[in-house]
């Protein structure tokens, strides 16, 4: 048995520094104060965010997180009312359906026409 004894777990530059050689476990609460940083974490893969567990979040086009709070930047804009078809042939039906598709394409939900 040697006489000397190395530790893995120390504290450097008067206090400021706690390294932990080892594994460290905590049963509790870690809390991180506003303003500090964590270094080291792996973000490759992001666990991806579910309704019970927390993950990452990728925000789309059109979406932004200020503050913690998810806010639409760019909400969809109402189609135009479409009446309620009264055709009695296909014809009449093909031109209430070109009418509504307008409506949907003017108000940005579905994408325009390419060309």
């Amino acid at each position: 048995m040697s006489d000397t004894y190395q530790t893995r777990n120390y504290t450097a530059h008067g206090g400021r520094e706690t390294v932990i050689g080892g594994e460290l476990i905590i049963r509790g609460t870690l809390s991180v104060e506003e303003g500090a940083t964590v270094s080291g974490l792996s973000a490759n893969p992001l666990t991806a965010a579910t309704a019970s567990k927390l993950g990452g979040v990728k925000v789309g086009n059109g979406l932004s997180i200020a503050g913690g709070v998810l806010s639409v930047t760019n909400p969809l804009t109402p189609a135009a009312n479409q009446a309620a078809s009264e055709a009695t042939d296909v014809e009449g039906l093909l031109a209430d359906f070109n009418t509504l598709l307008a409506a949907l394409k003017a108000a940005g939900i579905v994408a325009a026409d390419a060309g």
